[in-house]
């Protein structure tokens, strides 16, 4: 099963959530080596290195290391993405373009964007590849299988996938903090409040994730005309306040994604 060998390139929490949700998954951990100089610990079973290997060769080179430290490491990695190596790049902002200019005796490249939910099998991902046949992609998108639901992107839209797919969980953890927040301002418990706002957004999305018509028309189910919802709801639709509050949160991290990968286009020049 391809890939039979894989190496990690940094692990740090977007990678070790996507190698705990493959050892979830079932795929074993003789298969993963990490090269992390400053990883504490590996899972059990999964090989550990503070130094790079040589005269080696792997399948599977899965980039963690943040975007700016690239150019630091690609150099002392082009010995180990020879033509039978597939690199996976989780780097965001980085564009196949210029990890092609870094890797470029590598059978083929992919850029993935999960999140932290990767760990539980529940990521969505944005994918591109370049280089790979059909097979190969096919390939691909088992591997991925296991973290959650790979879709795949067209990079030009990569950014905005990013914005949402990868930075999303935090927009959400915030709104989750405010409406504990909101609630112990109102006189809850606050370790109450909590809980009642971590019970309400996870059964909120899991009836979302399951129904056959969209959030929009939910909203409007649960609100009864003249009822304490839509009260509230008048609050966030007031000039499409909450519309236009997070267009503008996405906005703002896709733009930086696009920083970031101009700023890793002229480093490779």
């Amino acid at each position: 099963m391809w890939p039979a060998n894989v190496l990690f390139i940094g692990c740090g929490n977007m990678g070790g959530a996507m190698l705990a949700g493959w050892l979830r998954g079932g795929v074993a951990a003789e298969r993963f080596t990490v090269y992390d100089p400053f990883l504490e610990a590996a899972p059990e079973g999964v090989e550990l290195l503070r130094e790079l290997p040589e005269g080696r060769v792997f399948d599977l080179l899965i980039l963690g290391v943040k975007p700016q430290m690239l150019d630091g490491v690609a150099g002392a990695l082009t010995a180990l993405a020879g033509r039978d190596t597939v690199v996976l790049s989780m780097l965001a902002g980085v564009e196949m373009a210029s990890l092609s200019l870094r890797f470029p005796d590598a059978r083929g490249l992919v850029r993935v964007m999960p999140n932290l939910s990767a760990a539980l099998g529940k990521s969505p991902m944005g994918v591109a590849a370049m280089g790979l046949d059909h097979e190969a992609r096919e390939c691909v998108m088992a591997w991925l299988a296991p973290l959650g639901a790979p879709e795949w992107v067209d990079e030009s839209l990569f950014d905005a996938v990013t914005a949402l797919a990868g930075s999303g969980p935090a927009y959400v953890y915030r709104f989750i903090d405010a409406l504990a927040q909101g609630g112990a301002a109102l006189g809850l418990d606050p370790e109450q409040s909590l809980r009642l706002a971590l019970a309400t957004v996870d059964g909120a999305a899991a009836l979302a994730s399951g129904s056959d018509v969209g959030p929009g028309e939910l909203a409007r189910r649960v609100s009864s005309p003249g009822g304490s919802t839509l009260a509230g709801l008048s609050v966030l639709d007031a000039g499409d306040a909450l519309g236009a509050l997070v267009l503008g949160t996405l906005t703002a991290a896709r733009d930086r994604n696009v920083e970031l990968g101009a700023m890793a286009r002229a480093a490779g020049k």
